[in-house]
């Protein structure tokens, strides 16, 4: 006997040790965290890097092209030459073995293309929304990881909430054994009233292992979110704040002005049209200039010819405009510029279909949350109501007016509804959350 009061109060004292606080991590610390390491939006911003890159001068074929080239060549040779005398009409020959001859050439030429048919000025434009499409992509990446954060996070704090509640029906269990322990004891019950009690230690006490072992995955799972390697040793703030909802036709507005997967679509429908632009440029001509200065050097060191020269050198500027004009390339450009406006009907497709799918999913989760407010209300009754219950009975049982069994139900009862009611406040929160990404608000709200 004296060693089930020491295992109960050996148990009590492990119970409160283990509410000692841990490092607080607030959700302005988990999204800061977030923002910096997640894996996702490191990514997304360094495609966003790339997009602005291919939107400077450098890439936009705006700029002169400067080239210098240069070499050298040796030579060494057997030569002939064969000469007719003109008064006699006889040849006479020449010949050499090793001739050698150096060659030494550099030019700096510059090009530049003055007209193209404004496909150059279309592409410029078309990378600009390019880049923007870009952003748009990141902005999604970002709200994708803001909810995945915060779910996980309130996921975080329902299952503390949720261990907290089984941790208190834990207690109140342990304290009715303690009970039954003595009153079997002193003769006031029976061995069952002790056996039961026992049991219910048992499995609040199964039930608060499983709470804190899905508490500590789910943190883990936080981690993978924060981009983050500690440990899981950190608790969440359990406050739930509420933001104050639109209705339903503002809601719808918003959602179709903003929405980043809408405004996706609408980035793919301008980069089509500059690419039908881009392909009916090539129906024009172009026109380039170019220019160049050039130096020749060339070195004989043992001529055959008597009439040759040991020494040339030559430099020299050159310049000149070059005009073309493909009047018939085989259908090539028209069949790109079809094929570029139907991939602009494409993307018109997409969009209407995107819209059609954005706006019911917005019905479904409108609808979602105007439920899960009714339940919250329900539940929050729910709660008052076994907890009224469970004190009273609670009261009856230690005058023994009740049996373990009904102090059991009742206890219960309430935890069933304290947990339901736990479920309740976050569900409302998350569905919210969802509610402020389609709505493209989510990045603007304040946790």
């Amino acid at each position: 006997m004296k060693l089930n009061r020491c295992s109960i109060i050996v148990g009590l004292l492990l119970l409160s040790l283990n509410g000692f606080a841990q490092e607080l991590l607030t959700k302005e610390r988990a999204l800061e965290i977030t923002l910096e390491n997640n894996f996702g939006i490191k990514i997304a911003k360094n495609n966003l890097e790339i997009a602005k890159n291919n939107t400077s001068i450098y890439n936009s074929r705006k700029l002169p092209t400067l080239v210098l080239n240069s070499g050298a060549n040796y030579s060494r040779n057997n030569q002939s030459l064969t000469f007719t005398d003109r008064d006699t009409g006889n040849d006479s020959e020449i010949s050499g073995n090793g001739v050698v001859a150096k060659t030494y050439n550099s030019s700096l030429g510059v090009n530049y293309t003055v007209f193209d048919g404004f496909g150059r000025k279309y592409n410029v434009e078309q990378l600009k929304k390019t880049y923007n499409l870009t952003e748009l992509q990141a902005r999604e990446t970002i709200e994708n990881t803001y909810l995945q954060l915060f779910t996980a996070y309130f996921q975080i704090a329902r299952l503390t909430e949720n261990k907290n509640n089984l941790k208190e029906a834990l207690i109140i269990s342990k304290q009715r054994l303690q009970r039954a322990q003595y009153q079997y004891d002193y003769g006031q019950s029976t061995k069952l009233e002790f056996l039961n009690a026992q049991v219910d230690v048992n499995n609040d006490s199964i039930s608060l292992i499983a709470a804190k072992q899905q508490l500590n995955s789910a943190k883990r799972g936080l981690n993978v979110i924060l981009g983050s390697k500690n440990d899981v040793s950190f608790d969440v703030e359990t406050e739930v704040e509420y933001n104050k909802m639109l209705n339903f036709e503002e809601l719808k507005s918003k959602t179709m002005q903003n929405n980043a997967l809408l405004k996706q679509n609408e980035q793919n429908i301008a980069i089509s049209e500059f690419n039908i632009k881009i392909n009916k440029a090539n129906y024009l001509p172009s026109l380039n200039f170019n220019t160049s200065y050039g130096f020749n050097r060339t070195e004989n060191e043992n001529l055959i010819n008597p009439f040759g020269a040991k020494l040339i050198t030559s430099d020299g500027l050159n310049a000149g405009l070059n005009l073309a004009w493909n009047i018939f390339d085989g259908g090539v450009i028209k069949t790109r510029v079809a094929n570029a406006k139907i991939t602009l009907d494409n993307q018109q497709i997409l969009l209407d279909q995107q819209k059609v799918n954005i706006e019911n999913n917005l019905k479904d989760t409108w609808e979602k949350y105007k439920n899960q407010l009714f339940i919250l209300s329900a539940q929050e009754q729910n709660v008052q109501s076994n907890q009224n219950n469970f004190d009273r009975t609670q009261e009856r049982f230690k005058l023994g007016q009740i049996t373990s069994v009904e102090f059991r139900q009742a206890q219960i009862n309430l935890i069933n509804s304290k947990t339901a009611l736990n479920n309740a406040i976050f569900d409302v929160k998350l569905i919210e959350l969802q509610l402020l990404q389609l709505s493209g608000d989510i990045l603007n709200v304040k946790f």
